[in-house]
């Protein structure tokens, strides 16, 4: 069976057939770093990592390439209140974003680009726009002219005459048309910028990622994908922006993964329900939040709660004591059974199922289901009279094998005594420090990993639980 993508131009499954025989380029849109992520930026990380995850197991050389925005509104607006230049808070949570991520089992792209790095590529598919009277320069300000652009709309299946309605130009802005968006922004007093054709200015935020996709990994690419909220106006200007210039389709196959919410209501900082990734992990084991992500389909919404969060670890927990007691009974099998190629046929017919599943739109619900019934069969097998232990590692093989490919682990973590002495150590001086956030987040994880510690007069002990 192929790969089928349900391509978000179409709203339609389509058979997968990359550009070319055997490689993909596939193009994620990353965070703008002017904070630690929240939970809606977690989804697309884990969701087209584990993507990218099947696509290399289906054989496919992928390359792999999503940005950072590390110049925009957010990020100025930050630099001010803090007192601090864009490009040190831009650092700052761009390394955050990595720490917190990896903790998700998210493997790093092949490029992470951002858009300081690539000014001038940025500058130079402007001037190609202008050139071409897709765009026009406006007292400092360029845009694009969106009603030259004939199939703008396509994407999120609107007309021009539907965007008219409720259009409007805002104080301040210079364009022609009330649908047109800025290309490039005119600096302000006190702002960051960078010298242009047009004068002292910043990119708009939708041109930074023609740019750069169209640097590295050309013209047309395979997959390109984001969280719904990107389908309107950020990828549909994208489409826009580079079809005008280059006169060739942009990306064959638009993916998204639906929205969040927060204790059913949809997230947002002004409902006070915005939770950031890196307070949740603090708390929770990071794998309990990826298969949580991938519990449900990528399309669908999803409901976040720190109730659905302790079913989930439940749930997740019944895997890994499954796959521990087949650790445990590896040593102790006997010797060849009667039955061994019924059971080897059996975990064959679900490695089959688990494929088919994520053939099928990278269905990572029902691909869990198949773990489940993997897990059940382990457990019937592990009561039978005699085990084997080539049926027993072909168990565990297979389950190392599908959890790999969502980015899940079942083996648990472990630490030298040693290991636990050297963070009780840490932990001591971040209280004489008054460091006491560290200082709960230290024990936070010793007690996820079964350490319990007590605080004598003599001293912190600690003992395995």
């Amino acid at each position: 069976m192929t790969i089928k993508i349900y391509n978000t131009v179409t709203r339609e499954k389509e058979e997968f057939i990359p550009l070319e025989v055997g490689k993909v380029k596939m193009y994620v849109c990353g965070p703008t770093v002017y904070n630690y992520i929240h939970i809606g930026n977690a989804r697309p990380a884990i969701v087209f990592d584990t993507v990218r995850n099947y696509l290399k197991f289906s054989g496919y050389d992928v390359n792999f390439v999503s940005n950072f925005t590390d110049v925009d509104d957010k990020l100025i607006k930050a630099a001010k209140e803090l007192g601090e230049d864009v490009p040190t808070i831009a650092e700052r949570f761009i390394n955050a974003y990595f720490e917190d991520v990896s903790a998700l089992g998210c493997k790093k792209a092949d490029k992470h680009p951002t858009v300081m790095e690539n000014m001038d590529t940025i500058i130079d598919f402007v001037s190609a726009l202008i050139e071409k009277e897709y765009a026009y320069e406006s007292e400092g300000d360029v845009y694009f002219r969106t009603r030259k652009f004939d199939s703008y709309g396509k994407l999120s299946h609107q007309s021009i005459d539907e965007l008219r309605i409720g259009s409007r130009i805002e104080v301040g802005e210079r364009k022609q048309d009330a649908l047109d968006f800025a290309l490039w922004k005119t600096a302000k007093e006190g702002e960051i910028s960078w010298e242009s054709p047009w004068g002292n200015g910043r990119p708009g935020w939708h041109i930074e990622c023609s740019a750069m996709a169209k640097k590295y990994l050309g013209d047309t690419i395979d997959i390109h994908a984001g969280g719904q909220d990107l389908t309107f106006p950020h990828h549909e200007n994208e489409i826009a922006q580079s079809e005008a210039l280059t006169g060739k389709t942009f990306a064959k196959y638009w993916m998204h993964n639906g929205y969040i919410n927060i204790d059913n209501e949809k997230m947002s900082k002004s409902l006070g329900n915005f939770v950031l990734v890196h307070d949740i992990i603090q708390h929770h084991d990071p794998q309990v939040l990826r298969f949580f992500m991938l519990s449900v389909h990528y399309r669908h919404p999803i409901n976040y709660s720190e109730e659905v969060l302790e079913k989930t670890k439940a749930a997740f927990d019944r895997l890994k004591t499954s796959f521990q007691n087949l650790r445990h009974r590896l040593d102790s099998s006997s010797g060849l059974t009667d039955n061994n190629g019924l059971w080897l046929k059996k975990i064959t017919d679900l490695h089959d199922e688990f494929t088919r599943e994520m053939d099928d739109d990278f269905n990572t619900a029902n691909a869990i289901s198949v773990l489940f019934e993997l897990s059940k069969q382990a457990n019937y097998y592990l009561m039978e009279k005699n085990t084997d232990q080539d049926v027993i590692e072909k168990f565990i093989e297979e389950f190392q094998l599908l959890t790999s490919i969502l980015g899940l682990t079942l083996e648990e973590e472990t630490l030298l005594d040693e290991e636990i002495e050297a963070l009780i150590q840490q932990r001591i001086q971040a209280r004489k420090d008054r460091n006491f956030k560290l200082s709960d987040d230290i024990r936070d994880r010793l007690k996820q990993l079964n350490i319990i510690l007590e605080d004598t007069p003599q001293g912190t002990r600690w003992k395995r639980g």
